[in-house]
């Protein structure tokens, strides 16, 4: 290819932090913003469901009891050290031109502004672009009506009806150029859906490569093998060695291909869900066959489904109402986790990352009410600080389209963008604080403390550095208006301090949809309200210590029904994520500008600009453009139009 004009965003400095939605004539907006009456069902799209339940039954509560802090040497069933970012997303593949943005040259404010909060406090955001349509995916030169991602629903497969995708490189380059203005990496799926009738199709790992980059943390061998001869991918007889075999041919081929210098060592695997016992996996020896080219040991679970309501499978039909204090129950939850304990285990003998790359409330979308609701922020904490003591190092929450229940975020749907913002889940409140609780040292260490007589309502986790416990995490998933079910813990720990510092996400029910808020702040107190910057006013307590009986330190932190707490025991620990950098958006219409990029932020984002990089704008595999500009670099808008833009030369070869 010649030389071509291609779009670079250089834009203004940021002179107004306000945000402007000017909507449309009422009746066209309040058809998704609208409450449900008793008796009736919601019917429109499933990420937007107001329904919210009753608060399940209250369960175990002590009023008043104290946590024992020791010595990280003498403190019981702490974890391996837990590098950050530990909570990331998995995006499924399909939905990438939803979350991402139109294209390169249209990239989702919104979506930069959501990562942003999290690298402030995590370092960088890990995200994984694939899922279950990465596997019948398809590169082409080009999509109808110019689509970055095409989809053919005459042809679904599988439980969730997964329909096979065209991509183009349009997706890369937006991988990359959401990178190159907040430090996001990259995990991208090998298709192996036809891996004996076709070569392997390497496309996406050779496009990552020439475009990511250093951005790329590796490529998911397949997605869930074990379900392949379930679903008609394979002969129903697949077994795991089967599976080892084809690993073996992805291995052959890459090392065959100079492209991949550098990248061999960058594989996730097994990815296998629940078709195959894990013991029986690693059994076959694929984690020592190839721990020079595995890096990352995976694994992808959810604690139960809603198939049979969503998808009319035939299987049970479960109900949310009587889910709900399941999902709040501490107990069901260590045991649902301890089904990873000596994976655990082989992992860290083996030297390798344990990572859950996919999961959420439930597989099939997620339940309404409990999904959508405060019950599953409560639970996806609880959930997080388990894997991280069964010495998981990482876990992605995925994120599905507008017919899910259990987004962390979600895009405004397509007829609505020009004058919609986004809604943010409970999940994002997840990622977000466990950014906050592991730290950025990579040196947390977690452990359950079984509080308050090891209550299933009440648990209550501590969070060492070194040899001392630097944070405490208390929960409440009563829920009590009344004040009732509040408790106080008594903290004592072994060092001297004066005072805590205490963060605090709240609602006033479990059952509560939207408006939660963490430290005083929200990300969206309804659908569609959301830009992916906090509103309201930061608060971080401060609440008094005084000395131990015997030495140290005893300071009361009192929690709420319903309720989370993260008690900092070193000083600045919670005034250290108060700035994330953000961009401002404006939705006024599909003609006019939408946001402004600080200049400087741009060429120095990740700590580089392209003089550095360098890496970014060739589509010749294997080779690297002379040029030093940003691959196909564009706006970054709210899924509408360009902010200031200026057009370069761009050679690409």
């Amino acid at each position: 290819m010649g030389w071509q004009y291609v779009p670079l965003l250089l834009v203004a400095p940021l002179v107004d932090a306000a945000v402007t939605v000017h909507h449309p004539p009422e009746d066209l907006f309040t058809m998704t913003q609208s409450s449900i009456a008793p008796g009736e069902t919601f019917s429109g799209n499933r990420a937007y469901d107001p329904t919210e339940l009753e608060p399940p039954e209250n369960g175990g509560y002590v009023p008043n009891f104290d946590i024992n802090l020791q010595p990280a040497g003498t403190q019981d069933g702490l974890s391996h050290q837990l590098p950050s970012p530990f909570f990331g997303f998995s995006i499924e593949m399909s939905v990438s031109n939803q979350v991402y943005g139109r294209n390169s040259t249209h990239i989702n404010v919104p979506f930069l502004n959501l990562m942003s909060n999290i690298a402030e406090r995590a370092g960088e955001v890990h995200v994984r672009c694939g899922g279950n349509t990465q596997e019948s995916a398809v590169m082409v030169e080009s999509n109808p009506n110019g689509l970055m991602i095409d989809k053919d629903y005459s042809s679904v497969s599988g439980t969730t009806n997964t329909p096979p995708i065209d991509y183009t490189m349009e997706l890369i380059y937006t991988l990359g150029n959401i990178s190159a203005l907040v430090p996001v990496k990259w995990w991208v799926g090998i298709p192996f859906d036809d891996i004996h009738e076709n070569p392997i199709r390497m496309d996406i790992a050779d496009a990552a490569i020439n475009v990511i980059g250093e951005n790329l943390l590796g490529f998911q061998a397949g997605n869930e093998p074990d379900y392949y001869g379930k679903f008609g991918r394979r002969p129903p007889e697949y077994t795991a060695f089967d599976y080892m075999g084809e690993v073996g041919e992805l291995i052959q081929l890459m090392s065959q291909n100079p492209i991949y210098e550098g990248y061999r060592d960058k594989l996730v695997s097994p990815s296998i869900a629940m078709e195959w016992p894990l013991q029986e996996t690693w059994d076959t020896g694929i984690i020592e066959n190839y721990r020079d080219q595995i890096r990352y040991m995976s694994v992808e679970r959810y604690p139960d489904n809603n198939c049979g309501a969503v998808f009319g499978t035939g299987g049970a039909i479960r109900v949310p109402q009587e889910l709900i204090g399941v999902y709040l129950d501490h107990h069901h939850l260590r045991s649902w986790t301890d089904y990873y304990v000596e994976t655990g285990l082989y992992a860290q003998q083996m030297q390798k990352p344990l990572i859950m790359f996919e999961t959420n409330t439930a597989s099939c979308g997620g339940f309404p009410g409990i999904s959508n609701a405060f019950a599953g922020a409560l639970w996806g904490l609880d959930y997080a600080l388990q894997l991280a003591r069964k010495n998981f190092s990482e876990a992605l929450f995925h994120v599905g389209g507008q017919s899910v229940y259990y987004n962390p975020f979600t895009a405004a749907p397509t007829n609505q963008t020009s004058f919609s913002q986004w809604t943010v889940g409970p999940t994002y409140y997840v990622v977000l604080i466990m950014a906050e609780i592991v730290g950025r040292t990579g040196t947390a260490r977690v452990t359950d403390l079984y509080a308050a007589e090891d209550s299933n309502r009440t648990p209550a986790y501590a969070i060492y550095e070194g040899d001392e416990p630097a944070r405490v995490a208390l929960f409440n998933t009563n829920t009590d208006p009344s004040g009732g079910h509040t408790y106080t813990a008594s903290i004592n720990v072994p060092q001297t301090i004066s005072s805590v510092q205490v963060k605090r996400l709240s609602a006033n029910s479990v059952s509560q949809i939207n408006n939660f808020t963490w430290a005083g702040q929200t990300w969206g107190a309804a659908n569609f309200e959301a830009d992916g910057r906090p509103h309201g006013e930061y608060v971080i307590e401060t609440l008094p210590c005084t000395p131990g009986e015997g030495g140290g330190s005893r300071c009361p932190v009192s929690v709420p029904a319903p309720g989370f707490a993260l008690v900092f025991l070193q000083d600045g620990g919670a005034s250290a994520h108060d700035e994330a950098q953000t961009y401002a958006t404006s939705a006024v219409g599909r003609d006019r500008n939408t946001a402004t990029i600080d200049r400087a932020a741009l060429e120095t984002s990740n700590g580089h600009n392209e003089t550095v990089r360098g890496f970014l704008g060739s589509t010749s595999y294997g080779s690297q453009s002379s040029a030093t500009t940003l691959a196909r670099l564009g706006v970054a808008s709210l899924g509408i139009v360009a902010a200031t833009m200026w057009t370069v030369l761009h050679r690409l070869r």
